[in-house]
């Protein structure tokens, strides 16, 4: 199994599993024990942020939205943005431990973004997979609609495979030195009460 398959089959759960309730208050559980499998807990952890976010995003979009309640939701989406760069993150540690060894081969090359960016895409890609494929489905919509959406799904579809080709392919490049990894931390300053003026206190 490579690696897309296994984190396509993980998001797959995920996603289906926060539409059993479809409520962005649920408690999360994570079913992958990160002692036991600490990768597939990491890919499991990701897209659920990622899925609960979709939502979150659906509903500050409602031109009904209680101003009050519009600024508290700004705050959580806020929170998941910086929780998703962490988990990106995380997973791009658990990359850099297992590739330590590999010997770097004369002319290697990095790549633009890490393995995690590209997961990260990924986990955004099922979700708009799913979603999409709720609309082609949706006996409420006209014919028109479905048909369009079920064109868009076909695209998304093979944008998968194509992504998903992609990071398998920068993995076993990373694993035979034909490539690097080089991480750089996303140093995020807005959330930072010093690199913030106005958290700071400054006008």
């Amino acid at each position: 199994m490579t690696f897309t398959v296994l984190a396509n089959q993980i998001f797959k759960e995920a996603i289906d599993k926060y539409h059993v309730k479809d409520d962005v208050t649920q408690e999360f559980s994570n079913p992958y024990k990160k002692e036991e499998k600490l990768l597939e807990h990491l890919l499991y952890r990701k897209c659920w942020i990622d899925t609960v976010q979709w939502h979150y995003e659906d509903i500050i979009r409602d031109p009904n939205i209680d101003p009050v309640s519009a600024l508290t939701l700004k705050r959580k989406i806020d929170a998941s943005n910086q929780d998703r760069t962490d988990m990106v993150e995380y997973i791009d540690s658990y990359f850099l431990e297992k590739y330590t060894g590999v010997s770097v081969a004369n002319g290697a090359t990095i790549n633009t973004e890490s393995p995690a960016w590209g997961v990260d895409r990924l986990s955004i890609l099922a979700l708009k997979v799913y979603h999409m494929n709720e609309e082609a489905t949706r006996t409420t919509a006209s014919e028109e609609h479905k048909k369009n959406c079920q064109a868009k799904l076909d695209i998304l579809l093979e944008q998968r495979v194509d992504l998903s080709t992609a990071i398998d392919q920068l993995l076993n490049d990373i694993s035979v030195g034909a490539k690097y990894m080089k991480v750089y931390k996303q140093m995020k300053m807005y959330n930072d009460d010093e690199l913030n003026p106005v958290l700071r206190g400054e006008k």
